[in-house]
């Protein structure tokens, strides 16, 4: 069996899957009561069954059996563990909150048996910035770092309706092209199976009557799958490079390119905590997802959407500009948007608090006016008196939104 007819063949079988298991496992979790409760910081109003990652560790399991054949290392046997561990602690996340600390130690012991194989070990960075061969213990610690990361910040920005699935999904996209003009097709594969899994599960996380959530369990394991997929990209050989439309040098840059929507948003959301003297990992609602919907009005659906387009306009940019641009003019590029990104985003920085307080003032003056035109508001002594309290509260957001950072 060749390559183009695997890949279909994984990707209806993946696509199928998911698509008649989960409405099984929302059937389970409703009836174990397993939901997910709303909380302040929750962008939903309703119990939401969760647990949908669950059915991404089987589909892949069953994905890597048929897939083994195309690794060069035995990659497939190495994935699985990691895979396991991933879904044991987020599966236990999802039902009972462990502690980040808890979650970080069986994250690295999942990222060893990724380096323990040789196929993503990285010898040289081919001279970006200049820099070329590199000792092996320092890829260590780099590219641990980097998976942790990656995990991790694709973990966070699983906050509403759909974003996760629609980055992961252009990601995997790139990915399965990268993989695929180089080939190197068992991470082609890999990246086509997630892809339809994310695709069949995007139907039900979007849905209004068969909603279900991916978990952590989910987020753990898309993200760790996405680490070993850049972790191998950074590892290709300089002759694989000859196929893609970007000079060699400049691999780390598209590697942050494709990532930049959870790199983003987790750098803006823990220089926000750290400012407010609060812990990296503390929850709120100052996520990049969450100012479009609070701020702007959009829904979870428009707000995924815009953002995932993002991703991908900003993929194509650099990719043009790493066809001859050399990293040192790179560099500055990315270093400037994400300035200027960082700079619209943290001007409507915001916490929950005062944004509550805001929300529920406003509902109070839409309750007693009624809607009612400009003189008969005029004549509603209390409608006035809670309009202004309300106009010098968002006064006095807006003056805090702006001194901050």
């Amino acid at each position: 069996m060749n390559f183009l007819e695997t890949a279909i063949l994984l990707f209806i079988g993946s696509f199928l899957l998911i698509y008649l298991t989960i409405p099984k496992i929302i059937k389970v979790v409703e009836y174990k009561r397993l939901m997910d409760d709303p909380d302040h910081r929750s962008s939903h109003a309703s119990k939401t069954p969760t647990l949908g990652g669950v059915s991404f560790f089987y589909t892949l399991i069953f994905a890597l059996f048929f897939m083994k054949s195309w690794g060069s290392f035995d990659e497939a046997i190495y994935v699985i563990p990691g895979l396991t561990i991933l879904f044991i602690v987020g599966l236990k996340d999802d039902l009972v909150v462990i502690s980040p600390g808890a979650k970080l130690i069986t994250q690295v012991f999942a990222i060893i048996f990724i380096l323990a194989n040789p196929s993503f070990t990285i010898d040289s960075l081919n001279g970006f910035l200049n820099i070329h061969e590199i000792p092996h213990y320092l890829y260590l610690i780099i590219a641990g770092f980097m998976m942790l990361t990656i995990i991790n910040s694709y973990n966070l920005i699983d906050g509403i309706d759909g974003l996760a699935s629609v980055v992961g999904i252009v990601i995997m996209v790139i990915y399965t092209t990268i993989f695929y003009l180089t080939q190197e097709y068992f991470f082609a594969l890999l990246a086509i199976t997630v892809n339809a899994s994310l695709m069949a599960f995007l139907g039900f996380n979007v849905s209004s009557d068969k909603k279900i959530f991916m978990g952590d369990t989910g987020s753990l394991i898309v993200g760790f799958v996405i680490s070993i997929l850049t972790l191998k990209f950074l590892a290709l050989n300089p002759s694989d490079y000859t196929e893609l439309p970007f000079l060699l040098e400049n691999a780390p840059l598209i590697a942050i390119s494709i990532l930049i929507v959870p790199l983003f948003d987790t750098a803006r959301v823990f220089a926000i905590r750290i400012a407010n003297k609060k812990g990296p990992f503390s929850p709120d609602r100052n996520h990049t997802h969450h100012v479009l919907i609070d701020y702007w009005g959009l829904t979870h659906k428009q707000a995924s959407f815009i953002i995932g387009c993002f991703n991908l306009l900003f993929v194509m940019l650099f990719i043009v500009l790493g066809s001859k641009a050399r990293n040192l003019g790179m560099v500055l590029m990315l270093v400037s948007v994400v300035v200027f990104l960082g700079y619209i985003f943290f001007r409507y920085n915001y916490s929950f608090a005062t944004l509550k307080q805001k929300i529920m003032l406003k509902r109070k003056v839409d309750k007693i006016t009624g809607k009612k035109s400009e003189s008969n508001k005029n004549s509603n002594p209390q409608a006035n008196q809670l309009n202004g309290k309300f106009k010098e509260e968002e006064a006095k957001v807006n003056s805090t939104d702006e001194t901050v950072l």
